[in-house]
């Protein structure tokens, strides 16, 4: 055989592999999602409307959610794209220093090269009373 056409012979498998892979896992992160589609689930869908999920009705493929109180929105099913979990909100900034009084603890400003080449800033003026 030609290496030639043995290498796109690996070529092909290797895509046919990767097909059935995605296809599998598509599947498993499908029924996942199904899962989780119970009354009372916070969802979002496809084009981007958040609410609470009331009803299911698997026989019409229609999704029935609650967007305020009292306000309800009938929906087909496959546009349920996701359901909201809460995910604890962690920020870089959220660790701030304090002093013993309780205020933000003031750091001293940091020297670059630019900031050591400026002009010194020049002192505010203030008006003299003449009494």
């Amino acid at each position: 055989m030609d290496p030639l056409t043995l290498v796109m012979l690996g070529v092909l498998a290797l895509l046919i592999f990767f097909m059935f892979r995605n296809s599998r896992k598509r599947k498993a992160d499908l029924e996942l999602l199904q899962q989780k589609m119970v009354p009372g689930a916070e969802v979002m869908t496809n084009f981007g409307l958040f609410g609470t999920l009331v009803d299911i009705d698997d026989e019409q493929n229609v999704a029935t959610i609650e967007t305020s109180p009292g306000s309800t929105v009938r929906v087909h099913r496959q546009t349920l794209a996701r359901v909201v979990e809460d995910e604890p909100f962690e920020s870089d900034d959220a660790a701030v220093e304090m002093t013993e009084d309780d205020a933000p603890a003031v750091s001293e400003p940091t020297l670059n090269e630019s900031s050591l080449d400026a002009p010194p800033a020049k002192p505010k003026r203030t008006k003299k009373t003449e009494s």
